[in-house]
């Protein structure tokens, strides 16, 4: 028996439709990743907020047990860094709203306006296997922007999101090419 499940935005996922494109919402300005977080970032998140809380309570004996603050606040700031990039490899991703398409890397954040895309298309191309050097075979989602000579890679079917699991890759890609579709400007 499957168990409906309550979103962030007060939504229960009981009547989602898995056909349906574009995820829209009351809030027509808010970023949106049109897809959900893989396993992997999922698992990889988790047990980095695990390592935080055992980092926080070693913080605190250290603390407690007269170790120096110098000891517990160094223990503190690694528990905290651990914690903030826990929280930032699961904001890492594709986002998208009416005003543009944002890549979200764990350390640098690219925007493209919508008016500036030229093209979204999925390729055949080597693909880095969940972000490591590796390279393999795969699928990777592309976008074309006016003005730049590079053609960036928004998503692979081989990263954190979508290993293993190529029909969400498709419906990702499929999502995105929609938002784009729908907020491009027609040419002229």
């Amino acid at each position: 028996m499957p168990l409906p499940f309550l979103t962030a935005d007060g939504v229960s996922d009981a009547d989602d439709d898995v056909d349906e494109v574009l995820a829209h919402a009351d809030d027509d300005d808010r970023w949106r990743r049109p897809y959900r977080p893989g396993p992997w970032r999922v698992a990889i998140s988790a047990v980095l907020l695990l390592l935080s809380a055992f980092m926080l309570l070693a913080t605190m004996i250290v603390a407690f047990a007269g170790g120096g603050w110098a000891g517990a606040g160094a223990c503190l700031f690694a528990a905290l860094a651990v914690l903030a990039s826990a929280l930032q490899m699961l904001r890492v991703g594709v986002w998208v709203s009416p005003t543009g398409l944002r890549r979200i890397g764990f350390f640098a954040t690219r925007t493209i306006a919508w008016n500036e895309v030229t093209e979204i298309r999925t390729v055949q191309q080597p693909v880095r296997w969940l972000g490591l050097p590796r390279t393999v075979q795969g699928q990777a989602l592309t976008v074309a922007a006016r003005g730049a000579e590079e053609r960036p890679v928004l998503l692979t079917d081989h990263n954190a999101d979508f290993l293993s699991r190529s029909e969400a890759f498709d419906r990702a890609a499929d999502a995105v090419e929609a938002w784009a579709e729908e907020y491009r400007p027609v040419p002229a």
